[in-house]
């Protein structure tokens, strides 16, 4: 198995068309499922990954991730569903990832099987990934910019972006590194990130979190930054 991961712009015009995707893909994908050809999948809307508020949301990316089978990655890329984007879109980003660690759940699900050895060596990527307690919304958003602002100015960070399956409670980001070593500095020597570990195990404000890293085994396009 090996993870898809699609971003598409659009222009601010074609942003209704995008929305419209996000609501009605998600019958075709979930058929798909069904007929396990795919084994997880979420739409997700993007955001500037500063703030986690909603005005962070930005109209002009969406994008997609998949579980699927090696073997059925070309079918996939050149699915309905993948052109139709193509169609509303100004460019396209996709690459492809293999597990390298997961911990945690995604929709009470464990979508990441281990494929690929810790000892990658290239480029890695990681998604971060959380469901906020409703009442600890207020409370994360205040503790979210000095995080944000040093994974800015990390060495060895190529591309990060916010990503979500709504506006609030349902946030994450993705990330792409130099290698494996650069993220390790960032997730354990940051001094902004390991204050926002400590304070996540004191106000408890997850009722679900993942963390996943990936070996970046194929990139098309550019994640450009907003």
């Amino acid at each position: 198995m090996i993870v898809a991961l699609y971003f598409w712009d659009v222009k601010i015009s074609s942003a209704p068309r995008a929305i419209s995707h996000m609501a009605l893909d998600r019958f075709g994908l979930a058929r798909l499922k069904r007929k396990k050809e795919i084994s997880f999948f979420k739409l997700l809307g993007t955001g500037k990954g500063q703030t986690f508020t909603p005005r962070d949301a930005d109209a002009t990316r969406w994008g997609l991730l998949v579980v699927l089978p090696k073997s059925a990655v070309d079918k996939f890329d050149n699915s309905t569903l993948i052109n139709s984007w193509r169609g509303c879109a100004r460019s396209e980003y996709r690459t492809l990832l293999s597990p390298i660690a997961s911990h945690g759940l995604w929709a009470g699900a464990d979508p990441f099987p281990i494929t690929q050895s810790a000892s990658w060596d290239g480029k890695v990527a990681a998604i971060t990934r959380a469901r906020i307690v409703p009442s600890k919304n207020l409370l994360f958003w205040r503790s979210v910019p000095p995080v944000t602002a040093s994974l800015k100015g990390s060495p060895g960070l190529l591309a990060a972006i916010g990503i979500g399956e709504a506006p609030i409670g349902l946030q994450g980001t993705f990330s792409i590194w130099d290698n494996a070593a650069a993220l390790r500095n960032f997730a354990y020597g940051g001094v902004a990130h390991q204050a926002a570990i400590a304070a996540t195990s004191e106000h408890n404000w997850y009722s679900e979190e993942l963390f996943a890293r990936f070996a970046v085994t194929h990139e098309r396009g550019e994640l450009k930054a907003h």
